[in-house]
Parts: C-alpha cells; structure tokens; sequence
C-alpha cells in the first residue's frame, strides 16, 4: 500500500494543469484553464481544471478529480499505475511496504527498463523509416486499402530482409537489451560454443503495440507473401505482457468515448482498417485468448463492450474463451455483447463489400451476453428429456457461480430456470448461489451474551461447532486457508469437519457435542461460549462464515505475493503467478463488498 503522506506529496509536487494538458487542449479562462471534456462529447468547452487547487471538474458530465483519478479514467491505469507514472515524471521513486529489493537493485532494474523501452522506440522508428524506402511493402497496404494517413497514426514499419538490419540502428548489435526487448535472438551451435545473432523480424509489416501512455512496448510482424507464421508477434517481456495489452487501444481511446462503445477483433489489420473505414474505436487482443485483465481495461475506459468474431468454428471458439473473461466483470450497469459474422467475412472485408451502416447495423444488433450464454449452455442438448436439461444446468453451473451477485445474474437464471423447467429458487439453490439482495437480516442479540472471537480461525471454528451443517460447505482451498495460518488448529479444524460431513445434512450442535465428548477438551471452551449463546439464524451465520472465510483466503493470497515479491520476481513463472494472485484477490475484496452491499 502506498503511503498516504507520499501521496500529499506527489501532488504538491504535480500540477495538474501540466499533466491535463498532455491530453486536453486547454486555455486560459480567467483563475481557470478550459477547454473540451475528454469524457463526453461536447462543442463548447465545460471543462475547467484550476491550478489553485490542483482539481478538474467538468461542469457538462460532472466528471472530476485530481491528477491520479484523471490518468485513470482518461488512460485506463491502475491507481497504483498512475501514482508511479506521475512520480517518475517529478522524479520521485514509490514507495512500496512490500518491496524488500535493495536500492541499488531497484536502481539497475529501472535502467534496465529504460534500456529496454529505449531500444523499443529507436526500433520502432527504424521500421517506420524502413517503410518510405521499401516499395513492396508500401504496395501491400495500398492493396489492402490503407492510406498513408492511417499507416502513420499506428506507426507501421517495414522489417528489411536482412538477418541483421537493426545494426543500422544499434551499432553495438550485442547489447543484452536487444534480446530481452524480443528484437533479435540468440541462437548456439549444438555444443554451445558458437553463438548466432539475428534479426526476429525480417520481411514482414511492423506493427508497433504501445501501452496506455504511447510507449512501444511490442510488435506485431505480418508477412506479405503467404509464409508461416503469418503473424509473428514479440515474445514476453518485462514491458509486454499480451494477456494484459490489446493492439490499438491508445488509439482508440477518445474515439471509444466518443462512439460509445469499444469494438474488440481478432486481429492487427482489422483495427488499423476499421479505423480508417469509419470505425477507429477497435481494439485487437495479441495473438491470444482474450482475458479479464483485457475486460477490465476495456470496461475502464467505456461501459459497453462490442466482440466481433468470424463465424467460423474458429471463431466461435475465440468467442467462448472471451465469454468466460467476462463473466467476473459483468454487472447490471456494463453491456458486453457478441457479434458473428459471416463465414467469408472479417469485419474488414464486411465493412468494404457491405457497407460502414450495414456493419453499424451489425453491431446494433449484436447478441448480448445473457443470449450468447444461454445458447452456449443450451448447444445441442434435447431440452425435451430430463437428461437434456440436466446437462445444460450442469453447463450453466460454473458460469453463473462467476457472475457476480446482480440483478443480470438473477434474469439469467429466472431464464434457465425456463428453459430446464426449473424454479430460479431451485436453480440458486443447486448452485450454490448467494442472493442478490440481502436477505432481511434478524437483529444480533445483546453484546453482552456475545463473545468476541479472537482471531478469523478461531471465529470459523465456533461457527463450524455451533452450526456443522456448513462443514459440507466448505471446499478444501478454503481448509487449506484456514489450517495455513492456524497451524496449531489445523488438527482441531480436520477433526471437527471430519465429524460433521460424516453426520450429514442432520448434523447439529447438540449431537456434534456428544461427538466432540470423546475426544478430549479441546472444544469444551467453545461449546461453553456456544451453550451461553441466543441462537442465530443460519443465513445470518452462513454469510458470517463466508465473509470470515474470504478474509483467510486474502491473507493466504497476500502471503504468497509477498513471498513473491521478496524474491524479486525474477522470472516469468513468479511474475505471471504473481499477476494471477493479485487477480484472486480483486476478485475476493469484490466478493466481500457485494456481500457487505
């Protein structure tokens, strides 16, 4: 966590009218400057940003905030993305509580990063100028319909056919930066001893990737004469993640504003046509499944998000993975939909042979991600036998339990329900799912007959004796959890989910005491405070329990990022564990506000 008095700091240190006006054209108007919100469409300018007290308010959408909140929802970061890109323009370094790294290591890590995006740039400028001296490639976007204008605003490059044409660039070709940017390669004779550098891209269209702030931080290479592979992409880096980046999304940023929604394809020459056929605001995810970080930062940037595939297998495939993304963001105020194509068409193809209003009238008319989930689920199952409608539940059953607690979530089901000839309340109940809205809860009773608990173990453990039926609601992660940082329970806790799964659904605190008996004296405190205690009602404990139980997984998530971290995050397995944690633990602190909504 970032310190708050570093904060303070950065922005005492920041003006916001510097950092606005990166973005904004902005004039004087009296104490203020103003110009067009960047958020909403407008012809005269409401947007004011006062430097006096370092705040921006728009008086037509009612958008505002300070120069952190502005980068996030203009650029898309993450607050802590978006402390660290104003710090480093101050010269100032983030503290991090966490971060265990010694001085001089984070200082050779940063220039190593400034090496790396350094060698991105002067690549990505070695392409382009490539580009105005190689005929070939020049006739292959004419042939694909580009202009010169849109090839200039995505930056496309030509890679010569040489083996080593970056020497042009980088005149000392063995630079470490070389490899680990994902330009060349490094390639050994069978006994190591002889080693070979060349060019990764070499006779291909350059595509650059850049992040949310303009940097290159990849590139994508198309071939132009049919060769495998046709796209041929860089590979991980510490700057390039593509399940985190998606092609074109600097761009496309105002245009997504401005259009309403963002348009996500399959590929890099479909972003760049769209663009110049009318339809600047798609995106393209990287040679890759999309993912919910990808979700994520299109939903930051707009409320509605538009895929468009192919209608082939391939396509439909593509859809499905990206389907699954979405399922964890998806709520009562975001629209996600699902738009298929033709067998022979890509939006490219469509939009030149049909017509920009046609592919508008496409996009209008997508399928909204409630249908496309009922029909994935439904597919080819005989609705009219039990066997049928059986197994679309069983498919339905872990993509509901993704979406979040919501009224969507609660149509969806009243329309499986439907469908498999169910009661919403059956199906809720089959899936184990928590209710939109909390149920009316029974006032606790008095403090005094309360006893608090110490610690989370110990208060799932008096949960677990007062009421064992929840014993079979517990999975074994949530066990691991809760055994992992009560070491000295963990026997009491095995002991005591063991008892209760095997007295079933009828298990009950007075029968479970009579198991526990034998045992010992390890429960008799427990029982005592239980015994002393007004009952409580089962929903009322049954959400206690998951919230306490949530808590321990976040503590279990939070160890082993620290871990992480304190090793430095050296390679990609613990950089891309890491990633993963930090996802599971958003998801957790989410489920734990819904619950407390």
């Amino acid at each position: 966590m970032i310190p708050q008095s570093f904060i303070q700091d950065l922005l005492n240190r920041v003006d916001i009218v510097d950092v606005v006006g990166r973005y904004v054209q902005l004039k004087k108007g009296g104490a203020n400057f103003m110009g067009l919100c960047p958020f909403h469409n407008e012809k005269s300018p409401s947007f004011t940003v006062s430097p006096t007290k370092q705040f921006y308010h728009c008086f037509g959408c009612g958008a505002h905030g300070t120069a952190i909140s502005f980068l996030i929802e203009y650029s898309g970061l993450g607050f802590v993305e978006a402390v660290k890109d104003l710090a480093q323009g101050v010269g100032m370094t983030v503290p991090d509580n966490d971060d265990k790294i010694p001085p001089a290591q984070r200082a050779e890590h940063q220039a190593k990063s400034m090496a790396l995006s350094d060698a991105m740039t002067r690549a990505s400028d070695f392409f382009r100028q490539q580009l105005r001296s190689a005929p070939p490639a020049v006739a292959y976007l004419k042939g694909r319909g580009l202009t010169g204008e849109v090839a200039a605003k995505f930056g496309l490059g030509y890679s010569p056919d040489e083996w080593d044409s970056l020497r042009k660039v980088f005149p000392d070709y063995e630079v470490s930066a070389l490899v680990e940017a994902g330009l060349v390669i490094d390639k050994s004779d069978d006994d190591g001893a002889h080693r070979k550098r060349y060019d990764r891209f070499r006779d291909r269209i350059m595509f650059p990737i850049r992040n949310t702030k303009g940097q290159v931080i990849g590139f994508g290479g198309r071939v132009m004469d049919g060769g495998e592979p046709k796209y041929l992409n860089s590979p991980e880096t510490p700057l390039f993640q593509k399940g985190s980046e998606l092609y074109g999304l600097f761009e496309a940023r105002q245009a997504i504003r401005e259009a309403g929604y963002a348009l996500v394809t399959e590929g890099y020459m479909d972003v760049v046509a769209l663009s110049q056929l009318g339809f600047p605001q798609a995106v393209a995810t990287l040679g890759t499944a999309c993912t919910p970080i990808h979700v994520q930062k299109l939903l930051r940037q707009t409320d509605c998000v538009i895929f468009s595939f192919d209608g082939d297998s391939a396509g439909r495939r593509a859809a499905r993975r990206a389907l699954d993304a979405c399922l964890i963001h998806a709520s009562d105020n975001k629209v996600i939909k699902f738009l298929f194509l033709p067998t022979e068409h890509d939006p490219d193809s469509y939009v030149r042979e049909m017509g920009a209003e046609a592919f508008e009238q496409q996009i209008k008319d997508a399928m909204p991600l409630s249908q496309f989930l009922l029909k994935e689920v439904t597919g080819d199952n005989d609705l009219r036998t039990p066997e049928g409608r059986a197994r679309v539940q069983f498919e339905a059953k872990p993509m509901l339990q993704a979406l979040p607690a919501s009224s969507l979530r609660l149509q969806i089901v009243r329309s499986l329900a439907q469908i498999t000839q169910s009661m919403p309340n059956e199906i809720e109940s089959l899936f184990e799912l928590s209710n939109p809205v909390a149920p009316a809860r029974r006032p606790p009773p008095p403090r005094s007959k309360r006893m608090a608990p110490v610690g989370l173990e110990r208060q799932i453990v008096r949960l677990l004796v007062a009421h064992p039926v929840l014993a079979a609601e517990l999975d074994d992660e949530a066990l691991n959890a809760i055994a992992g940082f009560a070491p000295d329970q963990a026997e009491m806790l095995r002991q005591l989910v063991e008892l209760s799964r095997g007295m079933g659904e009828q298990a009950s605190f007075a029968t479970l005491v009579e198991h526990l008996r034998e045992g010992g004296s390890d429960f008799d405190t427990l029982i005592a405070e239980i015994a002393a205690e007004t009952e409580s009602d089962l929903d009322v404990v049954r959400q206690e329990m998951a919230g306490a139980v949530r808590q321990t997984r976040i503590r279990m998530v939070d160890e082993e990022m620290q871990r992480l971290a304190n090793a430095g995050l050296r390679d990609e397995d613990s950089r891309s564990r890491y990633r993963e944690l930090t996802q599971q633990k958003e998801r957790l602190k989410r489920q734990s506000d819904a619950a407390a909504g």
